[in-house]
């Protein structure tokens, strides 16, 4: 698939679920003021998006936020398993960790087949971090901190999303997905 089908596919997903749904209430700003970058890798070598993780993170660090709020890995080769991208979330933020971007910098991820500890495959929550590719989504803490200030009740996000995905039921998710 052509890198520009890739992002249009993200961005498809980002603007009609992600936003649509207000499934993150802080993306809409972002995604409209075009200060969202992504960057989609071909390889399925580690080392490989380490080494871009990496990068990006060095960006986000030195370009401002008016200019770069946030930046999407996106890896439609990589990680075609959801557990082997869960391990790799454990090497991604120990990078983070270690570079001493800890408290400065947060990763949040998604994948086409994200599935919440204890729950079935098929659960509706699961879609609230399921993504037309596995996807590491790196973010400012002082953004996310900002952002948080601003909702009432942050912690009821959560179930908010759950319920959005319970009455959409399995027919409307399938709808959706269908057109990503």
């Amino acid at each position: 698939m052509e890198r520009s089908e890739v992002i249009r596919r993200t961005q498809f997903w980002l603007k009609e679920i992600v936003i649509g749904l207000n499934l993150c209430p802080f993306a809409a700003l972002p995604f409209a003021q075009e200060t969202v970058r992504y960057t989609v890798l071909d390889t399925i070598q580690e080392e490989e998006i380490l080494a871009q993780l990496k990068l990006e993170i060095q960006r986000l660090e030195n370009t401002p936020e008016v200019l770069l709020e946030t930046s999407l890995l996106i890896l439609p080769k990589a990680f075609p398993d959801f557990l082997d991208f869960n391990d790799f979330l454990y090497t991604a933020n120990t990078l983070l960790e270690g570079e001493g971007w800890g408290g400065q910098f947060q990763i949040a991820s998604f994948h086409p087949y994200y599935q919440f500890a204890g729950t079935k495959a098929a659960a509706p929550e699961n879609y609230t971090n399921r993504a037309p590719f596995p996807i590491l989504h790196l973010l400012r803490e002082e953004s996310v901190s900002s952002a948080l200030e601003t909702v009432k009740n942050p912690e009821e996000i959560y179930q908010r999303n759950i319920k959005t995905m319970e009455e959409l039921g399995a027919a409307g998710i399938h709808r959706l997905w269908l057109k990503i």
